[in-house]
């Protein structure tokens, strides 16, 4: 069932993903924007997208005001803290969407799975 239920995140989070990056390279290459707040703008975008995709076809729950808060407000210090960091560090944006793609599928299936979406 697990691994069922990470298939169906993962197929949610390759989609979450393009949209999360495509908004992010515009902030930040065509706009300006640093890093972090790019990348904060476009977690907030996709992150919606992702919610409520993921409560109906991955874990069939209800998408309530407190559960949407506990994801987006979670996985955003998330978004803004590897956008922080690539700011600090000079990192190419490439690398800041790597690393949050990659910490962002990980750390918000379990956290998903075992707090937000928790029966």
């Amino acid at each position: 069932m697990l691994l069922k239920r990470f298939s169906r995140y993962l197929s949610v989070g390759v989609i979450n993903t393009l949209l999360h990056w495509a908004t992010f390279l515009l902030l930040n290459i065509g706009i300006g924007l640093t890093q972090s707040w790019s990348n904060l703008l476009a977690f907030a975008i996709a992150v919606t997208f992702s919610f409520f995709a993921n409560a109906r076809f991955t874990f069939q729950a209800e998408a309530t005001p407190l559960r949407y808060f506990l994801f987006t407000g979670a996985m955003g210090l998330l978004s803004y803290l590897v956008g922080a960091m690539a700011d600090a560090l000079a990192l190419v944006p490439i690398i800041t969407l790597v690393v949050f793609s990659a910490l962002s599928l990980v750390l918000g299936f379990v956290y998903s799975q075992w707090v937000v979406f928790k029966e």
